[in-house]
């Protein structure tokens, strides 16, 4: 243990830095999620309507997860560069989901027409989509060659927003189910993985860099620039700070020089903000409150979160500087997010409307079907 007072290197730039954009990403992941489910409702759009996550689901959630991290454990190696591709695929997806809502106010802002371009299957493309595929292809591109750090971390970032977006929670019943389940999921594969495994199978996976594929092929045809081409690479499963950013500490260019904090502790905290979010605009909006307001009035389910997060994350980032340890992040971020949420619903007398939460939204779907 060491001693209270290294606690004064959560000062550190690089500390800061990664708090900073950890709230960010949870926040924004939020929002975009609350934006894109009133996109659905405005539009009746429900080609893309996002997965509803049900009980049964948030339960498998962790099992997957865990037969998905073992089989990573024993071949990664291998699956290396299949990993790395699907992984670009997904990275270029989620950019252009993200970059969408800017690109469509550029263009009602400048009166532009964004008249359609390109069909495929079912699916129509229209030009300004056909720009941010094109633009989200060259920085993924451009993470291949270079596996600088901060592609990495907008790669990943773009990842979770997306699928906060996507995946959402009917209720804070589901909700907490899912949270308890990954809390049991991330203590045990953190702290007793290595009694079973002979490894701690969290730490290896989420340290274990990817093959290249670009380093391969301009390899095997030998290529020029191959040494500009990084041989490995960080996937953006995780964002990653160098302890020596702004004007920290410069180490000595190890990988244990740099911080890092997964994706899943961002998404699944994410997930419960957007719930809170989406409660306090359906609020506000039943209230008559103007929800175009960047801040309504109202109950404010999401400070308690955001700040119940901002809590925990801390609480975890002084554990591990303490103890030398990895630390399950979702130990502190579970409680200190979902405890003061479910305490202020009680007091307000609001849990039983927050717990089954409002009425699907599968019905409308099917009441527009058969109309």
């Amino acid at each position: 243990m060491e001693p209270i007072w290294k606690l004064v290197s959560l000062a550190e730039p690089a500390y800061l830095v990664l708090i900073s954009t950890a709230l960010f990403v949870v926040y924004g992941s939020a929002y975009r999620a609350l934006n894109y489910e009133k996109e659905m409702e405005r539009h009746r759009d429900f080609s893309e309507a996002s997965i509803t996550l049900d009980s049964s689901q948030a339960v498998m959630i962790p099992i997957a997860s865990s037969f998905t991290l073992i089989l990573m454990f024993y071949l990664f190696s291998s699956m290396s560069n299949i990993i790395t591709a699907f992984t670009c695929i997904a990275s270029a997806s989620a950019l252009t989901f993200c970059l969408t809502p800017y690109m469509c106010y550029i263009n009602s802002q400048l009166g532009f027409m964004d008249p359609i371009i390109a069909r495929c299957c079912s699916y129509c493309f229209t030009r300004t989509q056909c720009i941010l595929v094109f633009m989200s292809s060259a920085l993924v591109i451009g993470w291949l060659v270079s596996g600088h750090w901060v592609l990495n971390n907008l790669l990943g970032i773009s990842i979770c927003i997306a699928f906060v977006s996507h995946v959402r929670l009917p209720n804070i019943k589901i909700c907490a189910l899912l949270l308890v389940c990954l809390f049991v999921y991330d203590i045990f594969w953190v702290f007793f993985s290595e009694q079973f495994f002979g490894a701690n199978v969290m730490v290896s996976v989420a340290t274990q860099q990817a093959s290249n594929p670009a380093h391969t092929v301009a390899n095997s045809l030998n290529l020029p620039g191959l040494q500009s081409i990084s041989r490995k690479l960080e996937l953006p499963v995780k964002l990653v700070f160098p302890r020596s950013l702004l004007g920290g500490p410069v180490g000595d260019g190890s990988r244990a020089e740099y911080m890092m904090l997964g994706l899943g502790d961002m998404a699944i905290p994410g997930m419960l903000l957007a719930l809170m979010l989406c409660f306090d605009y359906r609020k506000n909006r039943d209230l008559g409150n103007d929800t175009k307001l960047p801040v309504m009035r109202g109950c404010k389910y999401v400070w308690h979160a955001l700040s119940g997060y901002t809590t925990g994350l801390i609480a975890a980032l002084a554990a591990g500087i303490l103890t030398r340890l990895p630390q399950p992040a979702l130990l502190y971020l579970v409680p200190s997010t979902l405890g003061p949420v479910i305490f202020t619903a009680w007091i307000r007398s609001e849990l039983k409307e927050l717990w089954n939460g409002p009425r699907p939204v599968l019905n409308e779907k099917v009441v527009l079907m058969e109309v």
